[in-house]
């Protein structure tokens, strides 16, 4: 599996005064530098290594979140009166309920 299917991001760090790269899949890893380019460069080096030395060792390897297959289904444990709030509130725009919670999650 290639290491460029896997999550990476660069963020700021006000912190470190550098960007810090990351990568979802291996939240201990992390890398700093004053460069945005560089630090995803060498976050993506770094996964690439661990990798390697996880195969060389036997050890599992995490699947990219991008490669791996998603039902569309998740359940959500909430408080019965949020429960009944939603409730009302998918009611009132006459949609369903999993239709307006729905709606909220992918708002921006």
């Amino acid at each position: 599996m290639p290491t460029s299917h896997y999550s990476y991001r660069v963020t700021w760090s006000p912190e470190d005064n550098e960007y810090v790269a990351s990568c979802a899949e291996f939240p201990s890893l992390s890398w700093l530098d004053e460069d945005e380019v560089e630090a995803l460069r060498g976050i993506r080096n770094l996964v690439a290594e661990t990798v390697e030395d996880m195969r060389a060792n036997g050890e599992p390897i995490p699947q990219p979140l991008a490669d791996r297959e998603y039902s569309g289904k998740f359940v959500v444990r909430t408080t019965p009166d949020v429960h009944r709030r939603l409730t009302i509130e998918a009611a009132e725009a006459k949609v369903s309920l999993n239709r307006y919670i729905n709606s909220k999650l992918t708002a921006s």
